[in-house]
């Protein structure tokens, strides 16, 4: 694995799986779609979204995240939430780590966020505040795993 591996479980808007697509472009990042789509992935915004950058990246669609962690138990998974504790600044990140994000609407199932207090991650925020865009939040996390390693990972 080049660098980091982003998950998205079950996103429902076209447009930010497009951008983070881009991202992934841009990073090296690896994408993997967990679970149901809130959209084909023919969507014209998200190919819009993600520009011409769709033969650059490399994507899987997995079942469950459950899947994808057997697939790859020696890596680290990070599972953020705005229902974490820790801030996503607290961990060293190294190469070939996913970072799993949740749903637009929904968010990380609680159970996997329950489950994993010592690798669920949070970006700090105004507490009176829902959440941030997911395409802005995947952004903030890549971008500081990394910088944390130098950017070496490039």
């Amino acid at each position: 694995m080049k660098t980091m591996n982003i998950v998205l479980h079950e996103p429902d808007i076209p447009q930010n799986t497009g951008n983070i697509i881009r991202l992934c472009a841009c990073t090296g990042c690896t994408l993997y779609l967990v679970g149901k789509l809130g959209f084909h992935i023919t969507d014209k915004h998200m190919k819009r979204a993600g520009l011409d950058y769709w033969q650059d990246v490399e994507i899987h669609k997995i079942p469950t995240i459950k899947e994808l962690e057997e697939n790859f138990p020696e890596n680290n998974f990070y599972y953020l939430s705005t229902k974490a504790q820790r801030l996503y600044t607290e961990v060293c990140f190294k190469s070939g780590d996913f970072l799993v994000f949740g749903s637009e609407t929904r968010g990380l199932p609680e159970e996997i966020v329950f489950q994993n207090p010592e690798k669920a991650l949070k970006i700090p925020m105004s507490s009176d505040k829902r959440s941030l865009n997911l395409a802005n939040s995947v952004s903030i996390v890549v971008y500081e795993a990394l910088r944390q390693n130098g950017f070496s990972i490039l």
